[in-house]
């Protein structure tokens, strides 16, 4: 059981009475009518686990920071920050575009959050140095050639080799996975292998996108189409990277959309002989340099265990990247912005870090995570959001089961945004995923993810597929967890023990 200073508690029992005085005589803390008010009893992810066995007075600790989650709340909802998000996204990706890694445009984009950071007088505001790839999309071309002319529509992949100068032209082999693809190796040598594998979930499905290539190269094909990776499509082809292998053909590598993916399937299914031909111009570079954006707000007791608040701020060189991840970037920087407006200093030190180069391989957090390593112990907590920005559900963690049960509490503070649920995940295929495995805290703010992948990795990923409302309601769901979580008088604690993580006088 986690133990609270006995010297907290008659301040917090204080500040507990207080804020239920505030919370029953204040129109303050309304929030709009907008937004439907639950209570955690109706949202079974928002219960508490009935392992957690927090000590009674952290979680009255917790719970008194009501009435300054509501006036956060609040301020977006209904102040001066309602609608503000929604507002710098356009901004930001009218004037950039996509930023693409190892792009100019990406360092221009780089270049204005870390003026922003100055304006709003964050310290410690500098940049990290990153080696990252740097990969080119040249001229793509594919089309049917039997049993009929037809255009096709693809995005090659990133890290993808360029076809032979003037194409390729080769028969399809169709299969749905990669049992398949072994059962079947005897008819793959010289065709390009089609993976038509439908859509069950982004870490499973995106596996024939990664490993496509490499898989296909090894039984002699000549290249790799993948079904893009989504449950809709209205003829919109999906990116991603692939990976090689050393020692293994390195084989042009696109998505098509699914309604070609399933076109092919209907023919092979009817034994009927479809030929491709594919143009691919795309090729990779030496690596350059770009750099990790980083800006803190310090904290009261600077030496304590700092938060990390973040995002990726490249996308791929398609649409804009608003979903994915200028939502993220954008609710990010206003959260420490808000803060700053109320002044809100929190206990613990909050420092926002803009990952670059998320979309070719983690890079920037990976680079991070080795310039940092010995200062991994003094984390208490790593955010991020990178699951898009729509209508918040609540909080994703990564970690050890008290500190779960302490996210469990301040999710509670979010109730009236219906953000209060909570679930746990061991990888999310972002940034935090390189720190899950040595004990940080991870936490992912969860949103409705229905729509995500109609549009994830695509042209369509535009300020069009989002909300203002719903990026509120974002943004006040991160500000409240960002502040909290930096100003509690605990660390989470870590499944190892390996680091004593006391109440803080």
């Amino acid at each position: 059981m986690l133990k609270i200073n006995p010297r907290f508690l008659g301040q917090v029992i204080i500040i507990v009475l207080t804020s239920l005085v505030s919370v029953h005589s204040s129109s303050h803390h309304r929030v709009s009518s907008a937004v439907a008010t639950e209570s955690c009893s109706h949202t079974v992810e928002c219960n508490q686990d009935p392992e957690c066995n927090l000590d009674p007075q952290l979680v009255a600790e917790i719970a008194s920071y009501k009435t300054v989650a509501d006036r956060i709340i609040s301020e977006v909802l209904q102040g001066s920050f309602k609608g503000r998000a929604y507002s710098d996204l356009e901004t930001f990706v009218d004037t950039f575009g996509p930023r693409f890694s190892g792009t100019p445009t990406l360092e221009k984009a780089i270049d204005f959050m870390l003026d922003r950071m100055q304006a709003l007088s964050l310290e410690n505001v500098h940049a990290e140095n990153v080696s990252v790839p740097a990969w080119v999309r040249g001229y793509e071309h594919a089309e049917m050639l039997t049993p009929r002319k037809k255009k096709l529509n693809i995005l090659g992949l990133g890290s993808s080799v360029g076809t032979p100068m003037g194409g390729l032209e080769a028969d399809i082999l169709v299969v749905k996975n990669f049992t398949e693809l072994e059962q079947r190796a005897d008819e793959a040598k010289g065709k390009i292998v089609v993976y038509n594998a439908e859509f069950v979930d982004y870490l499973t499905t995106s596996e024939f996108r990664k490993r496509g290539a490499a898989e296909a190269a090894k039984v002699g094909a000549v290249a790799s189409l993948t079904r893009s990776v989504g449950p809709l499509s209205v003829d919109t082809p999906h990116t991603g990277g692939t990976t090689y292998l050393e020692g293994v053909a390195k084989i042009p590598a696109a998505c098509i959309t699914i309604e070609d993916a399933e076109l092919f399937q209907r023919y092979q299914n009817k034994g009927q002989t479809v030929r491709v031909r594919l143009v691919m111009n795309d090729y990779n570079l030496e690596p350059v340099i770009s750099r990790n954006a980083v800006g803190d707000i310090t904290g009261r007791e600077a030496q304590l265990e700092k938060v990390l608040i973040s995002a990726h701020i490249d996308s791929w060189d398609i649409g804009v990247g608003a979903m994915d991840d200028g939502g993220g970037v954008i609710i990010t920087m206003a959260a420490v912005e808000l803060l700053k407006q109320l002044n809100l200093r929190p206990r613990r030190t909050l420092s926002t870090v803009l990952w670059t180069a998320e979309e070719v391989g983690l890079v920037g957090a990976q680079a991070y995570l080795d310039e940092h390593m010995q200062e991994l112990g003094n984390i208490s907590v790593l955010l991020e959001s990178d699951a898009a920005t729509f209508r918040p559900l609540g909080l994703g963690f990564a970690g050890s089961q008290d500190a779960g049960c302490i996210i469990q509490e301040v999710s509670k503070l979010l109730v009236s945004l219906n953000a209060s649920s909570y679930q746990t995940f061991e990888k999310i295929s972002s940034d935090v995923d390189v720190f899950i495995p040595h004990g940080v805290p991870a936490i992912s703010l969860r949103t409705d993810l229905t729509r995500r992948y109609w549009y994830h990795h695509t042209e369509a990923d535009s300020l069009t597929v989002e909300d203002p409302e719903e990026l509120d309601l974002c943004l006040a769901t991160w500000a409240v967890t960002a502040y909290v979580l930096s100003d509690i008088s605990v660390a989470l604690p870590r499944g190892d023990s390996s680091k004593p993580y006391l109440l803080i006088n």
